[in-house]
C-alpha cells in the first residue's frame, strides 16, 4: 500500500472513529438527560395525585381513570399489600384480575426510600415505559405510581443521532478529502526523497523534490547538503587513492597488500620485479607467494594479526628483506626491499675493517713494545719518560680498538658461532670483576654477583665473560665513588635474564635507544678521557643476539643504568 493511501486510510479511520464515538456519546448523554426529565415530571404528577385523592376508597378506581386520561399517563394506586386499588387503564371490574404489584422494583423502592423508578417493556404494548412510584396518599393507600411511554424520548434521541450521523458523515467526507490532499502533499515528496537517497547510494545523480511542508522541506535541504558533502569527500578520496596508488607504484621497495582471505589486492611494479613476475603474470595468494619457510612463517604470522620479525631471503641472486604488518581489516601488508647492495657494502666494510685491523696490529704491537721499553728505562721526570708514557697509553688504546673491531667483524660475518653450555654466572662475574677490583677498591665501589636463587645460564662461557667484562668496564667508568654495581639473574618465560646494574650518572632518554650502535657515545668527551672505544655495547648486543637472545637498557639520569640480557633455554639456544 502506498504512503498516500496509508495516510488517507489512517486519517479517515480516525475521523470515523471520532464520529462514531460522538454519536454513541450523544445517544447516551441525551437519553439519560431526557429520561431524567421524564422521571422528575412523573414524580411531580405522582405526588400531586397522592395529595388530591379523597379518603373514600370507593372512588379511587374512577378517579385513577379520570386523572390519567387528560394527562395521557397511566396512574396506578397500590395499597400496602400490593393490591391495585385503581388503574387508569382498567375499570373497577378488571382490577381484581390484575397481578399483585408488591414485588415490582419501583414499588419496593418507594416503600423503602419514598420514591421508586424503573424502566421495562410493557407486556400489553411491547414498548419501553418508565414507572415512577411515590409513597403516600390517603389512609389505606401505600403507593401512587405514574408511568408513561418512552417512545417520544426514543424518537428524539433517534432524530438527534441521525443529525449527528449526517454531520459526522459530512465531516468524514471533508476530512477524507483534506487527508487525501495532505497525504499527496507529504507522501509524494517523501517517495521522491527516497528515490533520491537510492540514487545517491547507487552513484547516480539524484533528483530532489520540492515541498511546501516545512518538515519535509527541512529533510530535503539536509539530504542536499549530505549529497554535496559526500560528493566532495568521494572526490577527495578518489584523489587521495590515486595519489597513494601513484606513490606505491613509483616506490623502489616492493609493496604487497592482501585482504583477510589472503587475496592480493595491491601490488606494485617493484614487487613484481623483485619476486620475478612479469607485468601480466598472474599472482598467487599471499600464503603461496614464497617457498622459503622463514618467509611463509612471516606471512602466516601477519595474516594471524601478530607482530612478525623481518626476514631475509635469497631470490634470483638478490638478497631481499621482507617486513610485514597486519592490517586493521584482517589482511596483511608486506614491504620487500632489495638489500643486495647494502649487504655487499657491509661485507666490504667488514673485510676492510678486518684487513686494516690485522695490518694495524703488528705495527701497534711494535710501537707499544718500544714505548714500554723507553718508558721503563728512562729516568723518572725526564723528557723521554714524558713522551714515552702517552705513546704507550695511546698504543694500548688503539690495540684495544683493533681487538674490538676484529671481534665485531668476526661476529658479524658469521665466522664465530657460540657453543652454549651451562655456566655459573656468579663464578664468571667474579672472574670478570677481578680485572677491575683494584680500580674499584680505590673508589670504594661495592660489587655483588648473582645474589638470588638462580645462578646458571645456557651460554658460551667465553662470550658471556666478554659480555660481562664490557658491561662491568662501562659501569665502573660511569659509577662515582661509593657507588654500587650488581650482577643479578632472574627466571623468565623460556630462559633467564642476566642484569648488570650500576648507580652511576645514567643515560639521557634521547641517547638510550642508540647506545648499542658502534662508536656511539652518550658523552663523547668523557669516553675519550676514560679510554672507551665505543664498541663495547655493540659487541655485547651481537654476542647476546648470536645466542638467540635480546638486550635492552633502562636508565634514569643521576640514578644509574641497568642492562638486561635475555638468554633462551638450552633447546632454544
Amino acid at each position: 500500500m502506498k504512503l498516500a493511501t496509508r495516510l488517507f486510510v489512517t486519517t479517515s479511520l480516525l475521523v470515523a472513529a471520532a464520529v462514531a464515538g460522538l454519536t454513541i456519546a450523544a445517544d447516551r448523554l441525551l437519553r439519560r438527560h431526557l429520561e431524567d426529565e421524564v422521571a422528575r415530571g412523573l414524580e411531580r404528577e405522582a405526588r400531586l395525585v397522592a395529595v388530591l385523592l379523597p379518603a373514600d376508597s370507593l372512588r379511587w378506581p374512577e378517579l385513577a381513570r379520570e386523572i390519567g386520561a387528560p394527562i395521557d399517563q397511566r396512574v396506578t394506586l397500590i395499597d400496602s399489600k400490593g393490591t391495585v386499588r385503581g388503574d387508569a387503564e382498567f375499570d373497577r371490574a378488571a382490577l381484581d384480575r390484575l397481578e399483585n404489584h408488591l414485588l415490582r422494583p419501583e414499588v419496593q423502592q418507594a416503600l423503602s426510600a419514598g420514591v421508586g423508578r424503573a424502566e421495562r417493556l410493557s407486556a400489553s404494548t411491547n414498548e419501553r415505559r418508565m414507572y415512577v412510584a411515590v409513597r403516600g396518599g390517603p389512609a389505606g393507600l401505600a403507593v401512587v405510581r405514574v408511568s408513561t411511554t418512552l417512545a417520544a424520548v426514543d424518537a428524539q434521541v433517534d432524530a438527534v443521532q441521525r443529525t449527528v450521523a449526517l454531520a459526522g458523515l459530512a465531516v468524514l467526507l471533508a476530512a477524507g478529502a483534506l487527508a487525501w490532499v495532505l497525504a499527496l502533499e507529504v507522501a509524494k515528496p517523501l517517495v521522491q526523497l527516497g528515490g533520491a537517497a537510492r540514487a545517491i547510494a547507487d552513484g547516480r545523480p539524484p533528483a530532489f523534490p520540492d515541498s511546501r511542508v516545512p518538515e519535509v522541506a527541512h529533510h530535503i535541504v539536509a539530504l542536499r547538503a549530505m549529497h554535496a558533502q559526500l560528493d566532495q569527500r568521494f572526490t577527495d578520496l578518489v584523489r587521495e587513492r590515486e595519489e597513494t596508488a601513484t606513490l606505491i607504484e613509483t616506490m623502489a621497495d616492493g609493496v604487497v597488500a592482501a585482504d583477510a582471505r589472503g587475496t592480493i589486492v595491491t601490488l606494485n611494479r617493484a614487487a613484481r620485479r623483485l619476486l620475478g613476475y612479469g607485468p601480466d603474470d598472474p599472482f598467487p595468494a599471499l600464503a603461496e607467494l614464497f617457498h622459503e619457510k622463514a618467509a611463509r612463517d612471516l606471512v602466516a604470522t601477519v595474516l594471524s594479526g601478530a607482530e612478525a620479525e623481518p626476514q631475509e631471503l635469497e631470490r634470483a641472486g638478490r638478497t631481499l628483506l621482507v617486513t610485514g604488518r597486519a592490517l586493521p581489516n584482517g589482511g596483511g601488508l608486506l614491504v620487500i626491499r632489495d638489500v643486495t647492495e647494502l649487504r655487499r657494502l657491509e661485507a666490504v666494510r667488514r673485510d676492510f675493517v678486518a684487513n686494516v685491523s690485522h695490518e694495524l696490529k703488528t705495527p701497534l704491537t711494535s710501537i707499544a713494545g718500544y714505548a714500554e721499553t723507553l718508558a721503563t728505562e728512562a729516568s723518572p721526570g725526564t723528557q723521554t719518560e714524558r713522551f714515552a708514557r702517552p705513546i704507550l697509553s695511546n698504543a694500548r688504546r688503539m690495540h684495544r680498538l683493533v681487538d674490538d673491531l676484529l671481534d665485531l667483524s668476526r661476529i658479524e660475518s658469521g665466522r664465530w658461532q657460540p657453543h652454549p653450555e651451562l655456566v655459573d654466572v656468579r663464578e664468571l662475574a667474579d672472574d670478570a670483576w677481578a680485572a677491575f677490583a683494584d680500580r674499584a677498591r680505590e673508589r670504594r665501589i661495592q660489587f655483588t654477583a648473582a645474589a638470588g636463587d638462580v645462578h646458571d645460564v645456557t651460554a658460551d662461557p667465553d662470550a658471556l665473560r666478554q659480555v660481562l667484562t664490557n658491561l662491568l668496564d662501562n659501569a665502573l667508568r660511569h659509577t662515582p665513588t661509593g657507588g654500587r654495581i650488581t650482577v643479578s639473574l632472574e627466571s623468565a618465560p623460556g630462559g633467564v635474564i642476566v642484569s648488570v646494574a650500576d648507580t652511576g650518572s645514567g643515560i639521557a632518554p634521547d641517547h638510550l635507544p642508540r647506545i648499542f650502535e658502534r662508536f656511539y657515545r652518550a658523552d663523547p668527551g668523557r669516553s675519550r678521557e676514560e679510554g672507551g672505544t665505543g664498541l663495547g655495547l655493540a659487541i655485547v648486543k651481537h654476542l647476546v643476539e648470536a645466542h638467540g637472545g635480546r638486550v635492552e637498557a633502562r636508565s634514569t639520569l643521576g640514578k644509574g643504568t641497568t642492562v638486561r640480557m635475555f638468554f633462551p633455554e638450552a633447546d632454544v639456544a
